[in-house]
């Protein structure tokens, strides 16, 4: 089998050397082992298992994974990262594809460069095939140990076939079943036993004052296009063909402003339009947004502006991440419409639901407004985490009621303040102790939020105002 050549990033000002470091792997030193073997032996299923959560796409469907995907294991006090990878498999020159699949193994054939250990999948069901051969072929010439592992024991009869992976000259199979668990944790010591004793250290727990930021949008928008700018080098797997990315592609980078987890995620369909793999890959990308500070929203500027873009930021504003919109693809407009106020000011309009997102104009080939992305980014989550003194904050709703008096409700009755206090929330939550909760009417709420947002520069960010019934109204 043809090892695939990696191709280089488009844009020539950012081109990197084929062996430039993977900012994923910079996690304390860790060591790093890769799952490999043809499609559909169960990696995903093992990957999950180990890491102990469901992050990779699982299905009898074979070549789900297309990314590398990382994730960090912990075992009898030492840490290390294990990657899933997409099967190695013989890639047709007439693939109707086009270069997805080649760049598919591409990615898998990176974290094989990488890896200090390298654990071979066959399936113990299936038995040997032709493209067992081949894969072990090129792991017979790799530098790294290999570890042969034989999956899918979920019975007796599953042993049957264990002795023909004997015959790759790989060594004695690890008997496991990645389903049931079985096995696995012989397979854990067998990988301590193989990775260096440098490389070992204990399982590194992410800081709290991690940013984590999702990159969102509907499918073919310029997402993985845009990671790989960002980094300078072709981390997430890029293809003409629609909704490529499936997994949420985890990278840690380190920058001036501090740690940054950048997840590119999935393209967002209709809940309605999605399909098999598709439906999995927009419920992780919907995880993903709920654990973000802040939702960077790449929206194509040669069709800004769609239903599905505003659905995607509601949701995200919903989660409680602060809105980064990024108009991607600005090169492909004409001049004149990169210059025309009216179509920038419809734009912000369009998203009036989440009032002062900043607005990024980009391009992934060009490199026009990506140095400011992870900047802007870091601005977004300073203004999320401001904490408002209880005594100022009191005198801002004071004078915020004096300004504009609540109207007046249900029988004359209008609602009175007597007191706010910030909730400690990593969303910015106000507590309003009130007379009666049902007399703050949404309109009026949301006037209190536009004020504190202009006041304390909640610009982006999302506010929850939260109504009580004070004590000393009853």
């Amino acid at each position: 089998m043809a090892e695939p050549r990696l191709r280089p990033g488009t844009a020539a000002g950012r081109r990197r050397r084929r062996d430039a470091p993977d900012p994923q792997l910079n996690r304390d030193g860790m060591a790093v082992v890769a799952l490999v073997g043809r499609p559909n032996v169960g990696k995903s299923t093992l990957f999950n298992r180990l890491i102990g959560e469901r992050r990779a796409i699982v299905s009898e469907q074979p070549g789900l994974t297309r990314d590398r995907i990382y994730g960090t294991v912990e075992w009898r006090g030492r840490g290390f990262t294990v990657v899933d990878t997409a099967g190695l498999d013989r890639v047709a020159k007439d693939s109707p594809e086009g270069d997805l699949p080649v760049n598919t193994q591409a990615q898998a054939k990176v974290a094989l460069d990488q890896a200090d250990v390298i654990c071979f999948l066959g399936d113990a069901k299936a038995g040997l095939t032709a493209s067992d051969l081949e894969v072990a072929d090129i792991l017979r010439r790799a530098r790294q140990p290999v570890i042969m592992v034989s999956n899918k024991h979920e019975g007796r009869d599953d042993r049957l076939l264990t002795h023909e992976f004997v015959s790759l000259g790989l060594g004695s199979p690890v008997e496991i079943s990645a389903l049931s668990g079985v096995g696995t944790g012989d397979l854990l010591d067998r990988i301590l036993e193989e990775l260096p004793a440098t490389a070992l250290g204990a399982a590194a727990e992410v800081e709290s004052e991690l940013l984590r930021c999702a990159i969102v949008g509907r499918p073919n928008v310029g997402k993985s296009s845009l990671l790989n700018a960002v980094l300078g080098q072709d981390r997430s797997l890029v293809s003409t063909v629609e909704g490529t990315t499936r997994d949420p592609v985890d990278t840690l980078l380190s920058t001036p402003q501090g740690q940054v987890l950048l997840v590119d995620t999935a393209g967002m369909r209709r809940p309605g339009a999605t399909k098999d793999a598709d439906y999995y890959s927009l419920l992780r990308a919907l995880r993903v947004v709920d654990r973000a500070d802040v939702a960077i929203l790449v929206v194509d500027a040669t069709s800004p502006l769609r239903a599905q873009d505003r659905h995607i930021a509601g949701r995200a504003r919903e989660a409680g991440a602060a809105i980064l919109v990024a108009v991607n693809k600005w090169d492909l407009l004409d001049a004149d419409d990169r210059r025309d106020r009216a179509l920038i000011k419809e734009l912000r309009s369009a998203y009036d639901f989440a009032p002062g997102a900043p607005f990024l104009f980009t391009s992934a080939t060009t490199g026009r407004g990506i140095a400011k992305l992870l900047p802007a980014a870091f601005e977004l989550a300073q203004a999320r985490a401001v904490r408002i003194p209880t005594p100022a904050l009191n005198q801002f709703f004071r004078e915020a009621l004096d300004r504009r008096p609540p109207p007046s409700g249900r029988g004359g009755r209008r609602l009175h303040l007597y007191y706010a206090v910030q909730s400690r929330s990593r969303v910015p939550t106000f507590a309003l102790f009130v007379n009666d909760p049902d007399l703050l009417h949404f309109s009026y709420a949301r006037y209190l939020e536009n004020q504190l947002r202009e006041h304390f520069g909640f610009a982006g960010v999302p506010l929850r105002l939260r109504a009580r019934r004070s004590e000393s109204s009853q």
